[in-house]
């Protein structure tokens, strides 16, 4: 694991921690690619299958509606899973070339008790909150 910094900023955590950050993000990952699989699996199973038989399908216009909104939610519950495991590869990344836990906006060190609760984290509390008053507008 490269122990490179950028900016020749402070480093935020040890290189054990940054070890033990980057496996708990690994394994994040891994727990939503199972959920993304799961979700895939159980919206499938509510298509016919391909030989054709529609027994799996209500006819009735009210089972109808019901059945497209829980496939659409499903398909959103796994867009929103993809842009999380999407943010942990680039977490993962940032570990790998050296730049965890430094600001991608401004190059800060992100504060510590930020990153231990959103590991994921690319921005300081400062830029975030600009990033999202600008998207608000």
């Amino acid at each position: 694991m490269p122990s490179k910094k950028s900016n020749g900023k402070k480093k935020t955590f040890t290189e054990k921690e940054i070890g033990d950050i980057r496996k708990d993000l690994v394994n994040e990952k891994q727990k939503i690619i199972e959920e993304i699989m799961s979700i895939k699996g159980e919206t499938l199973k509510n298509f016919k299958d391909s030989s054709g038989d529609l027994s799996g399908y209500s006819f009735h216009m009210a089972d109808m509606a019901t059945d497209l909104y829980d496939r659409e939610f499903l398909l959103e519950l796994a867009e929103g899973e993809r842009d999380i495991l999407f943010a942990l590869d680039e977490a993962i990344k940032r570990i790998d070339d050296g730049l965890y836990g430094n600001c991608s906006s401004c190059g800060e060190v992100i504060a510590k008790q930020r990153l231990k609760a959103m590991p994921q984290a690319e921005n300081c509390i400062k830029c975030q909150e600009k990033a999202e008053k600008s998207v608000g507008k």
